[in-house]
């Protein structure tokens, strides 16, 4: 089986749709990462994704906690959602290299509930967090990477499980 080249595609697609020019992906000289102060055992670990992670509607509450209209950026549901209840909303991905039957295969989810109940992570969040697809670089930039920072350290997360669809 052959890897997705998704770089590749985007790019393509994205004089496709007419675009004067192909799509920028955003590259730092410097990472914006940090090495843990402590044992992952200690840490409070969050998680999100850019698989456009939503809440199946609830027809006996009539509620669903990703509104439309907060959609569109960074997001957050609640962490004790049941897995089952969740999807993808999101069309970017390659219908012909792969499917998103499977929610953690995309939105890791159980398997960081298994970690904090194995004692392989101290903890996680009372929320988890989303984002759309956006290809705006300024505006993850400047609005959407700086109000996810604000939840993790509003939650006291230690590290940030980051899964790109």
């Amino acid at each position: 089986m052959e890897p997705v080249r998704y770089i590749d595609r985007t790019r393509d697609d994205y004089i496709r749709q007419g675009y004067e020019k192909a799509y920028e992906w955003a590259h730092f000289e410097d990472v914006p990462f940090a090495r843990l102060g402590k044992p992952l055992s200690e840490c409070r670990v969050g998680l999100i994704g850019t698989s456009e992670i939503a809440v199946r509607y609830d027809p006996e509450t009539e509620e669903n906690p990703v509104a439309e209209e907060d959609f569109r950026g960074v997001y957050s549901f609640a962490a004790d959602t049941p897995t089952e209840k969740l999807y993808s909303r999101t069309a970017s991905f390659d219908r012909f290299a792969t499917h998103l039957d499977d929610v953690n295969a995309y939105y890791p989810v159980d398997r960081l509930r298994e970690a904090v109940a194995d004692g392989r992570v101290a903890g996680m969040p009372d929320r988890l967090y989303g984002c759309y697809n956006n290809y705006s670089k300024r505006k993850v930039m400047t609005e959407e990477a700086p109000k996810a920072l604000a939840w993790c350290r509003e939650d006291g997360i230690d590290a940030l499980l980051m899964v790109p669809v």
